[in-house]
């Protein structure tokens, strides 16, 4: 072989490597660029925020409490002339609200035939709300009346003040329209800004918005990553031990996996909510068949006052856009999306005196 020649494959063989090697180069700096946009989250690096004292007791406005007060004067006539059909009907404006007590007395007088008719299937509603929000005599009741049946009854459905949900003003599922652009939502001042950056770049993955992520988290953990609720709701997201598992999150406590695993929850309810902000904050605190069950947000103090506080952290921003593909809509969608519904009121039947029967 010529000298020539051997020096021009030499020449070749040096140019191809050195190719070769700037190539890897460059690949190896374009992905440590694109993990590096992608911050690490571990509970070293956040901030731990002083957690305000838990509620003692369910949160329930001053109005509903007051006409709970009134009816119970009116159910035994303390001060006040008895009345059991007007404390029947005050019972059951504050039941619409989630007031536990009220629901529990207007079941027991609903089962006892205490000054009105006697309806156990109305009762057994009523006694499985309360029993939710963790009356322990309430849970007696629903063992002995057995699972309700049928619809909720009006004194569980929202009250007339509520706005509608978006889901019953429109015929068929709904995106928000792509040509809106809405001036983005601050994050909540106490986010951390780890956090902030961190959902920021993952959000577009679950196709959701980064302020609805944080004003859940806000909310769930007040964006403490050590967060641990007496139903075992864990770290930032509050996932409990079935979500996590249901998401594939190993590590509940990892902050990272935590966010991962609570915005896998909140694009599955996205598409089985078609979207309604309201009805997915509602299963988010509530689970979602319990917003199947009421058809709507469920009548839980602390459900209402949650779905109340995300809608006022998202603007009321009430549509949200979804992923269809990720799971078929709850078949409650096409109730809320049918024909109006009768109006339903509670007349409750007024009977003759009868001997109190003491509650249990």
């Amino acid at each position: 072989m010529q000298p020539e020649v051997v020096l021009k494959r030499s020449s070749s063989l040096r140019r191809q490597q050195w190719l070769m090697a700037l190539l890897a180069w460059l690949l190896a700096a374009c992905c440590g660029a694109a993990m590096a946009q992608l911050p690490s989250l571990s509970l070293d690096t956040l901030p731990r925020p002083s957690t305000p004292p838990p509620e003692k007791g369910l949160v329930v406005p001053a109005q509903v409490q007051r006409w709970r007060q009134e009816a119970m004067a009116l159910e035994h006539g303390d001060g006040v002339e008895r009345d059991a059909v007007r404390a029947a009907q005050l019972y059951c404006r504050a039941a619409r609200h989630g007031d536990p007590e009220a629901q529990f007395n207007l079941a027991w007088m609903l089962t006892n035939s205490r000054g009105i008719e006697r309806d156990e299937a109305q009762a057994a509603h009523l006694f499985a709300a309360a029993a939710e929000q963790g009356m322990a005599q309430a849970r007696n009741m629903v063992a002995r009346l057995g699972t309700p049946l049928g619809p909720p009854p009006a004194c569980l459905r929202p009250p007339e003040t509520d706005a509608p949900l978006q889901t019953a003003l429109h015929s068929k599922p709904v995106q928000p329209p792509r040509a809106l652009v809405l001036p983005p939502i601050p994050p909540p001042r106490n986010a951390p800004p780890q956090i902030v950056n961190f959902v920021n770049l993952l959000a577009p993955d679950f196709r959701l918005e980064p302020h609805l992520v944080l004003a859940i988290m806000a909310t769930e953990s007040n964006f403490d990553p050590m967060a641990l609720s007496p139903k075992n709701a864990q770290g930032l997201m509050q996932l409990i031990p079935g979500t996590a598992a249901r998401f594939n999150v190993r590590d509940a406590m990892d902050p990272a996996q935590n966010i991962r695993g609570g915005m896998a929850y909140l694009r599955w309810l996205m598409a089985f909510f078609e979207g309604d902000v309201a009805l997915v904050a509602a299963a988010y605190n509530a689970g979602e068949r319990n917003v199947e069950r009421y058809r709507g947000v469920p009548p839980f103090a602390e459900t209402r006052e949650y779905v109340r506080r995300i809608l006022v952290a998202v603007q009321f921003r009430t549509l949200h856009p979804f992923d269809p593909t990720v799971t078929p809509p709850s078949s409650v969608m096409a109730v809320l999306r049918g024909p109006a519904q009768p109006s339903l009121t509670f007349n409750p039947m007024r009977l003759p005196p009868q001997p109190p029967q003491p509650r249990r």
